[in-house]
């Protein structure tokens, strides 16, 4: 038997490079729709492919999850820093949140990937990272700036925001820009105010949101 020692044809190359392709898009449109939850075989038929093609592309959830939202992701940190050059940082907090809220209302899976925690999405851990950074970067300097309250931990506002994060799919479907009321009232409860009650202790520390995180949205394997 003759050994092809230069792999695959080209046309198989091709073929592998299109089927990739429609993977992804297919799941891009899947996930918006349906969530990270949305089973894998619905993705491989939209595709117009089989179950074993996706998996030899995408081994894991995970991996294909990777490939739909490394674009976005990139995006989201793109404003984190746009937001920490902002002379005024309750403005930056406010834009920065706002960004994000606004892609977590049109797309039901970068919900899912935002406001919880799906191992093995390595472009996830970078960005949740940058998220956590901007937030305390924009915290300490509204601190120093006297516009927000000297006990509130950034854990404290990114669980918040992963609470109302994960009610936005339902408020969109209630009414489309529903979640703008609720969330301008949270962050008015950033403010600071020599009238505002002390917070309970303690806030969590950062493991535990970790853990939170992990528990708010379980996801198929």
């Amino acid at each position: 038997m003759k050994v092809d020692v230069n792999g695959p044809d080209p046309v198989r190359r091709r073929d592998a490079r299109r089927n990739r392709a429609l993977l992804v898009e297919a799941a891009r449109e899947v996930f918006a729709a349906q969530g990270l939850d949305a089973p894998l075989d619905v993705i491989a038929r939209r595709a117009g492919v089989g179950n074993a093609t996706l998996y030899r592309h995408f081994p894991s959830r995970a991996a294909l999850v990777d490939a739909v939202f490394s674009d976005s992701l990139t995006q989201t940190m793109d404003a984190g820093d746009r937001a920490r050059t902002a002379e005024d940082a309750w403005a930056g907090l406010l834009g920065y949140v706002e960004e994000v809220f606004e892609g977590l209302a049109t797309d039901r899976g970068a919900n899912d990937l935002m406001t919880t925690h799906l191992e093995g999405v390595h472009s996830l851990d970078s960005v949740h990272a940058h998220n956590r950074e901007t937030v305390e970067v924009l915290l300490r300097r509204g601190r120093e700036q006297g516009t927000v309250r000297d006990d509130l931990t950034t854990e404290d506002l990114l669980v918040a925001l992963a609470v109302l994060g994960r009610a936005v799919p339902a408020l969109t479907s209630t009414a489309p820009d529903a979640w703008r009321r609720p969330l301008a009232l949270l962050l008015d409860g950033l403010r600071a105010s020599p009238t505002a009650a002390p917070l309970p202790e303690p806030s969590l520390t950062p493991p535990q949101l970790g853990t939170f995180l992990g528990n708010l949205g379980p996801h198929r394997d």
